[in-house]
């Protein structure tokens, strides 16, 4: 039987880093942030049904994400529009890759908003990657285009890191060494794909 870990950690806590980390031991992991990229990009599976309800945001190639973010970021209702879009399709493609890797012992599903949306109870273990605030911070205002207000509104949307620890079943240290980091991933994957009915 498959252990599903869920991955998750808040925006600039070295997620993307970390999942990297899990295919490295060999690990298959379903990236949903590489998925939405797929379904926006040029030809993407969603890329007509965002312009017909978001006008103006998509091009050549794909959906702007720039001008999608500013047409629905602090707008609820706007956010709901487009999650609907999204949503399925992204869990579409989800089911698919659990689908072709059943007989892996261990899968990572590197979801952003799994506490946010819903999927934690989709999965059978929960992974959170965490760093001290000031690394976040710096970390994530050093981003093309970022400032401190819309780093601000993100983490308002966002549940709270001491929260996302507390209800982990591991916390994946990113704020020191590469090497610490590749030490706690080791020790899950030994964990869980040596005893997948755990």
């Amino acid at each position: 039987m498959t252990v599903t870990l869920g991955l998750t950690g808040s925006i600039g806590m070295g997620k993307s880093t970390v999942a990297r980390m899990f295919e490295g031991e060999g690990v298959p992991v379903f990236d949903a942030d590489a998925a939405v990229h797929r379904l926006q990009g040029p030809q993407g599976a969603l890329v007509a049904a965002i312009e017909a309800r978001f006008p103006g945001t998509t091009g050549a190639s794909g959906v702007d994400r720039t001008l999608l973010s500013e047409a629905v970021l602090g707008d609820k209702a706007a956010l709901r529009r487009l999650e609907a879009l999204i949503h399925p399709a992204v869990a579409a493609e989800r089911e698919a890759f659990l689908a072709a890797h059943r007989a892996a012992p261990l899968v990572v599903l590197d979801i952003p908003l799994l506490f946010e949306k819903g999927g934690w109870d989709k999965v059978d273990r929960i992974a959170v990657v965490s760093a001290p605030a000031d690394v976040q911070r710096a970390r994530v205002l050093a981003r093309p285009g970022m400032t401190a207000a819309r780093f601000a509104q993100i983490l308002a949307l966002q549940t709270p890191d001491a929260e996302k620890r507390a209800r982990a079943d591991f916390v994946i240290p990113t704020g020191g060494s590469l090497a610490a980091t590749r030490a706690a991933v080791r020790a899950i994957v030994a964990g869980l794909a040596a005893r997948p009915d755990s």
